[in-house]
């Protein structure tokens, strides 16, 4: 289905981050207003077509029932194959002294915790994100903002079998980390020098059984406080930059 992006401030947001787009759906029978201002001059600005259309054709087109007289259609996002991925690595390790890093994601469901892990990761100067292709969350038109916008700098792929994209990135020189609180060593104490590949875990079960078995190193967060453990982005954003520091 396509992804719509519905209601007035969500498309000038929408305009406003960069999310590739279609078109812009626009009702014929709206009054022009600021928000409809700001839609048509962004929209001219990104070179997206604006279509006048009926009120019968946003209806039928919105899941929510809040277009407000205006739907925007995302442009389906363009993945790319672990083998991209790698090359990409490759590059990456030629201009920086050997080190890079690549991100896994072993089925993180929720949007919010996607997007926020995309932009530390941009952020960080990972090579890549890598992603199931199924019970995961995806790159939608939302993620653009849960993002910052990351994600349009950031090479995804989608795999249909994690374990497999694994091993590839152990055949390109990877050692492969799981973020674990099972894990006996503490991150600070783990070598995540040169290139690694980091894995996440699900937000309820953490990292499968599987995946955890093809990882060559575990490692966990400190933790001193009550609460047993962070949010998974939040995690992850603390082992990317540890792997940050000690490749400076």
């Amino acid at each position: 289905m396509a992804d719509f992006i519905e209601g007035k401030r969500p498309v000038v947001e929408a305009l406003r981050t960069g999310v590739p787009m279609k078109c812009v759906l626009l009702g014929d029978y709206v009054r022009k207003d600021g928000l409809v201002e700001d839609i048509l001059r962004k929209a001219k600005r990104a070179d997206v077509p604006v279509k006048l259309v009926p009120r019968r054709t946003l209806d039928e087109r919105s899941e929510r029932g809040s277009h407000q007289g205006v739907l925007a259609q995302a442009k389906p996002f363009g993945y790319v194959g672990i083998g991209e991925i790698a090359d990409a690595a490759a590059r990456r390790t030629a201009e920086r002294d050997g080190r890079a890093l690549v991100i896994l994601l072993d089925h993180i469901t929720d949007a919010g915790n996607f997007g926020a892990i995309a932009r530390s990761a941009e952020t960080v100067g990972a090579c890549g994100l890598v992603i199931p292709n199924k019970r995961s969350a995806r790159v939608e038109a939302s993620t653009y903002k849960s993002s910052a916008g990351a994600i349009a700098h950031l090479p995804v792929a989608q795999v249909s079998n994690l374990v497999q994209a694994m091993m590839r990135l152990k055949e390109e020189g990877f050692w492969i980390a799981g973020a674990t609180e099972h894990a006996s060593d503490v991150i600070w104490d783990v070598n995540l020098k040169g290139k690694i590949a980091l894995v996440m875990g699900n937000e309820q079960e953490g990292l499968s059984r599987l995946v955890m078995e093809h990882c060559d190193l575990l490692a966990k967060l400190p933790v001193e406080g009550e609460v047993a453990s962070l949010n998974v982005a939040q995690a992850a954003t603390a082992c990317m930059y540890e792997w940050l520091r000690q490749n400076r």
